[in-house]
């Protein structure tokens, strides 16, 4: 599997000099896509957390970059601030909402969201409805990214320190004792796990790794706004966990991409000639449920799962 991962991520690297220039800005996307998708596989998977509002924290390390960076500070340390930002919320509201389970927890992290949006929509200092501009671009050392491909790289980057920082914890103790408690939380109490604090700190780091994605979001895009993040981008994270599947590495990487791709087809099929205007819509919508509903009938564990029961495959080495 060793030899996998490192051709994966030559492939990964050589990607983004191979493409088109018109399609980077879909690499782009789908690299921060699969870093928040990362982090809701992991509260999902390891943790039995289901959360439907993982855009809010996106939204928030979107608009903790972008408004240090409109005021004046330096973009990297507006770029390191967003996950600590979104780590920070994540802690404030994941400690009374985490004493819920299932769907009542569900629910409540999507009405975090809804507050979310109704609070940046408002909110004067975050450019109200009309949303935060003049996000200046992403600069470190003296060096300033301005054109898709040094984004795609700094995305590619992100993702990569976030895959590692992932593998390292669902292979650690902590990780052990968070699928100890997913199967049965009593059991595990009962043995010295802590699953309060282990559950919340999990939901602080996938609340992370959104965040940094959203930074380098806030940076490509220069402009943000409350419909950048709705309630149908939280679901699509969701989605594309499941699709991948839950509980391995590489699943969240598997999801984003074949939904990605199946995005982009479907669109690229709706805005051909004779479509209504609205098809591409329509057709992107629907993809997120058809989808969902082949994997859950036909592939109940995901993709990379079931491939790996096919090749008999460990799920350790996923």
């Amino acid at each position: 599997m060793r030899a996998a991962w490192i051709a994966a991520g030559l492939l990964a690297l050589a990607v983004p000099v191979l493409l088109p220039e018109r399609h980077l800005a879909v690499y782009v996307l789908l690299a921060l896509t699969a870093t928040v998708t990362v982090g809701v596989s992991m509260l999902m998977g390891y943790a039995g957390q289901v959360s439907l509002g993982q855009a809010s924290f996106y939204a928030i390390g979107a608009y903790a970059a972008g408004l240090l960076a409109t005021h004046g500070l330096p973009p990297l340390l507006g770029l390191l601030a967003a996950p600590l930002v979104a780590a920070a919320a994540a802690l404030l509201v994941g400690a009374p909402l985490l004493r819920l389970r299932g769907h009542h927890l569900a629910f409540a992290t999507l009405a975090v969201q809804l507050i979310l949006l109704g609070l940046l929509s408002r909110g004067e200092w975050a450019g109200g409805a009309i949303g935060l501009q003049g996000i200046p671009r992403f600069s470190a050392g003296g060096v300033q990214l301005r054109d898709d491909l040094g984004y795609a790289y700094l995305a590619l980057a992100v993702l990569a320190v976030v895959m590692l920082v992932y593998r390292n914890v669902v292979v650690s103790r902590v990780g052990r004792a968070l699928r100890a408690a997913a199967t049965g939380e009593a059991a595990a109490a009962a043995c010295g796990v802590p699953v309060g604090r282990y559950r919340l700190a999990v939901f602080a780091l996938s609340a992370a790794f959104a965040g940094l994605a959203g930074g380098v979001y806030a940076f490509y895009l220069g402009y943000l706004s409350p419909g950048s993040f709705p309630v149908l981008l939280s679901i699509e994270f969701v989605v594309m966990a499941a699709v991948g599947g839950l509980g391995t590495v590489a699943g969240p990487l598997v999801g984003a991409g074949v939904i990605t791709v199946l995005v982009q087809a479907l669109t690229l099929l709706g805005t051909q000639p004779g479509m209504p205007g609205y098809a591409p819509a329509v057709l992107s919508y629907a993809v997120y449920g058809l989808v969902l509903v082949v994997a859950v009938l036909y592939l109940p564990r995901g993709i990379v799962p079931s491939v790996h029961s096919a090749l008999r495959i460990p799920r350790g080495k996923s």
